[in-house]
């Protein structure tokens, strides 16, 4: 159950929002095009962000680019 510590564990990476342009799920509301955000776990497909709500949230790696 690591996720249950993401929110205090320290960020892996910094990554910046690049769009939010998604087919299928609304991001818009919780991810803002050209802001920051601190990584605290990545898989293959998808990065776990704390987004706009100080949430941890799972995202697909392509909203973002490496800072």
């Amino acid at each position: 159950m690591i996720h249950n510590n993401w929110q205090t564990k320290e960020s892996v990476k910094k990554v910046k929002c690049v769009h939010t342009d998604a087919k299928k799920y609304i991001v818009k509301n919780v991810l803002t095009p050209g802001k920051e955000y601190e990584v605290k776990n990545e898989t293959e497909e998808f990065i776990f962000v704390v987004d706009n709500t100080n949430k941890v949230g799972g995202f697909y790696k392509e909203y973002f680019e490496e800072v």
